[in-house]
């Protein structure tokens, strides 16, 4: 690769040969330079350099600040408060309790109508009568510093009767467990069952039946920057303005103004730059709209941080699985059939607006998503349980069911006696048959999974991968090959949120505006987090208009001046976001052309715009620099004729409305080393093959890529939330929960394939969580391989040394 600046841009892209495959998708703009290359995004280097701006860095004049005190306990009754000598510390300012924020905020029932049964009980901000589990908030301090609000907490008093918890979600629905909410009759958040006809035939004739149960431990985003909100109410124009470390800020502008009944235009929430969000802040929590609240009553601005500690208890944890699965197949290595009982437990409540069921039914429509079998069935409970709300974490329902899924394809290679990636190759569905229907219902639209498993065969060298493990094996060194072919719902439609009822935006939109200087301004709705949105935009935007690349800025997260939409979620930046941009740079470019001509007194078809000047088409004589088209649009509108007015600032939208979700697919592999002497797992090699459609910006891609599977290898050897049996976290705090470290992770590989989607004009997929969904699988699968001489297995995960030398009979 060599790296070049292109001409009069000024920025460096790094110019790389196009592979066959490329060279065949047709270009989506005239002249595309920076479409498919490694551009540097925008932020970086002021973000290297310290000069980001995250929440914590905000300071508004007469800002307070609030702390909580929280449940030390899972469940308990709440006797009596004593904030007395509390109050009277220095610097504090109000002390709030449940009832005091009640008066100003609504409460709200996290349910979708379409997920049908499902309930949750009524919630507050603060704890009313009860709190439900260790690190519900409660109370509220707010004083003129944060140590203030910290030395106050300490001197307040809550009596408690502890009440018994339910912990165990195996033990949730039994006659004898206690109900977290009796007027809900049971401890059932939602259940729903899924037959397509034909299963119990298929297991009757099947030639191996395999089948496994599979643990998920219950595990956290731990994000660079905590969750952190400020809040400034204005009594003056009864305005709110929200300051946010989040990903959806119009979703989360509604909800304030509908719990605190506000007009919608007398709300602003604002993200700047965001440490991190992975799912962990799309949701409405309890202690956000306290802290707006707070303000309100306060009527000054109020800011909440939360530290570390209290975020492994108030932040929402996801994956908390055990999966009952088993899958049919014949002798030819034809899969017939997969079945499932997913049971999952979720907090005392459904997260609010997304909802804690989403997960598992993810789960159920997702098992044997990439296979052609035709019978499938599966039962899901969603159960309550007195620990931290579960809810949406990158990924959402996929690495469990990308997990049980390519499990069981193991087990069933295994069982007769197929290498599993022919087994594999002889099930997916072909990419010639495609669009095509999952056994689930699911709607795939274009995959390509028979390219993606001949790219890595290749990428890998899987025979002279082979060759080794099996010398190797003969001098006792155990390791082990593990694959998982993966699908990956993104770009969402109306029906993954809106036919439920949340009110979260499906479409979003961007503004383009050209400036006087020649400049491009681009709003989108979609915001940026550290995944590369905003570096993506600019490059859309500026192959879509036809300006260098620094000429493009980009403006995000401001409900006040961008465009209604969804946000960040669903791996949907580049495929919704993308989408508008390139809507509005069409229309802004054709806006363009349309003031030439009346400039220069030519017809439209005789223009063209290239790299920031209108040119003569056919000779490419520049006829029209951009900024002297805007000094005339902007300043000598006199010139131009009366009845003419030059449009240089368009908003385009864009909503997928093809398929309720575009899928991403791909293969991983992984390649590991198990020393039997003490259980730990050494990671080798991890391989990723990929499909996310049209690549905007490749080195963007690899870096959600890689950072996506060291986050799912995560999940499956090291994190973990560890309950005791009184529902009280063990390991709430970064000494003790184990995340992925540099040094632990294997070299990663990374190579594309590319179907654009036909659905749109970029033809973008999402690529944000398809690491995260194959890696849990491909390292199961490899350590299962290693152990498999040894007659061991292991389907629990986070996959400890403790549980391997337990599956090799090494303790008890």
């Amino acid at each position: 690769m060599s790296t070049a600046l292109h001409p009069r841009a000024g920025v460096e892209v790094e110019e790389r040969p196009r592979t066959e495959q490329e060279k065949l998708l047709p270009p989506v703009t005239e002249d595309p330079r920076y479409i498919g290359s490694n551009a540097e995004r925008p932020s970086a280097r002021r973000l290297v350099e310290g000069r980001g701006q995250f929440l914590d860095d905000i300071e508004l004049p007469r800002m307070a600040h609030v702390v909580f005190w929280r449940s030390p306990v899972a469940h308990m009754r709440i006797l009596r408060i004593d904030v007395e000598a509390a109050r009277r510390m220095p610097g504090v300012i109000r002390i709030a309790d449940g009832q005091d924020i009640a008066a100003v905020c609504k409460p709200w029932v996290a349910t979708l109508a379409h997920l049908a049964g499902m309930k949750s009980a009524p919630q507050y901000p603060l704890a009313m009568e009860r709190a439900c589990w260790q690190g519900e908030p409660v109370l509220a301090v707010v004083a003129e510093t944060r140590e203030q609000a910290e030395d106050a907490l300490q001197l307040v008093q809550v009596d408690f009767e502890r009440l018994p918890p339910v912990v165990d979600m195996e033990a949730a629905l039994a006659p004898t467990t206690p109900l977290i909410h009796p007027e809900l009759g049971d401890n059932l958040c939602f259940t729903r069952h899924l037959d397509t006809g034909g299963v119990d035939e298929a297991f009757a004739r099947a030639d191996a039946v395999a089948e496994a149960t599979f643990e998920f431990g219950r595990h956290t985003g731990v994000t660079l920057e905590p969750r952190a909100v400020l809040a400034d109410w204005n009594p003056g124009d009864q305005r709110l303005t929200v300051y946010h470390s989040f990903q959806a800020p119009h979703m989360m502008q509604d909800l304030y103004a509908r719990q605190f009944d506000l007009p919608e235009s007398a709300v602003r929430v604002i993200c700047r730059d965001v440490g991190g969000s992975f799912g962990i802040k799309v949701h409405a929590y309890p202690d956000d709209f306290a802290t707006v609240a707070l303000s309100m009553l306060c009527r000054r601005p109020v800011k909440f941080m939360a530290d570390r500690l209290e975020s492994f208890t108030s932040d929402i944890h996801a994956r908390h699985h055990r999966v009952k699965g088993r899958i049919a197949c014949n002798r030819d290595g034809e899969i017939l059939a997969f079945e499932i009982d997913d049971l999952t437990g979720i907090g005392p409540y459904s997260m609010f607006p997304r909802t804690s069921a989403i997960e598992g039914n993810q789960v159920v429509n997702l098992v044997g998503g990439p296979y052609k079998h035709k019978q499938y069935r599966a039962h899901l409970d969603v159960v309550f349980q007195n620990k931290t709300p579960t809810c949406q974490y990158r990924g959402v329902g996929h690495p469990i069911a990308c997990a049980v899924t390519e499990g069981l394809v193991d087990l069933a290679a295994r069982k007769i006696g197929m290498d599993p990636l022919e087994f594999r190759q002889r099930n997916v569905i072909p990419d010639d048959a495609y669009p095509a229907t999952g056994a689930s219902g699911i709607k795939l639209e274009s995959l390509s999974h028979d390219q993606c498993l001949a790219k890595i065969r290749t990428l890998m060298d899987y025979p002279a991968l082979l060759a080794e493990q099996k010398a190797l094996r003969a001098q006792g060194i155990h390791r082990g090959i593990g694959f998982a072919t993966l699908i990956e719902l993104t770009n969402p439609s109306a029906a993954f949120y809106g036919v439920g009822g949340a009110r979260i935006a499906s479409q979003d939109g961007a503004t383009m505006r050209l400036d006087p200087s020649g400049a491009i301004v681009v709003m989108s709705g979609v915001g940026e987090q550290g995944q590369g949105n905003e570096g993506i935009f600019r490059q859309i935007a500026a192959d879509a208009v036809g300006v260098d690349l620094d000429k493009v800025r980009v403006v995000t997260g401001d409900t006040d001046v961008t465009p209604y939409g969804g946000g960040t979620w669903a791996s949907r930046g580049a495929g919704i976001g993308g989408e508008a941009v390139l809507l509005a740079g069409q229309a802004l470019r054709a806006n363009v052309l349309q003031l030439a001509a009346v400039i220069l007194k030519r017809e439209v078809a005789e223009l063209a715009v290239h790299r920031g000047e209108v040119v003569e088409r056919g000779t490419g004589k520049t006829l029209l620099p951009f900024a002297e088209l805007g000094r005339i649009a902007y300043y000598r509108s006199d010139t131009l004729p009366a009845d003419f007015t030059p449009e240089l600032m368009v908003t385009r939208h864009y909503a997928q409305r093809d398929y309720p979700f575009i899928f991403t697919n791909g293969i991983q592999a992984a390649y590991v080393e198990v020393d039997t002497e003490t259980g730990f797992v050494k990671l080798l090699k991890h391989w990723a093959v990929e499909d996310c459609g049209r690549v905007i910006n490749p080195g963007l891609v690899d870096e959600q890529i890689r950072g996506a599977i060291v986050q799912g290898i995560g999940g499956a050897l090291l994190e973990e939330c560890l309950y005791d049996d009184e529902g009280l976290m063990r390991n709430a705090s970064l000494a003790d929960y184990l995340v992925p470290m540099s040094g632990e992770m294997p070299d990663i590989v990374v190579a594309h394939v590319e179907t654009p989607t036909r659905s749109s004009q970029l033809g973008a997929k999402g690529a944000g969580e398809a690491g995260t969904a194959g890696a849990p699988a491909a390292v199961m699968n490899a350590i299962n391989d290693a152990l498999a001489p040894l007659q061991a297995q292991v389907w629990s995960q986070p996959a400890t040394p403790e549980k391997i030398l337990r599956a090799l009979g090494h303790v008890g």
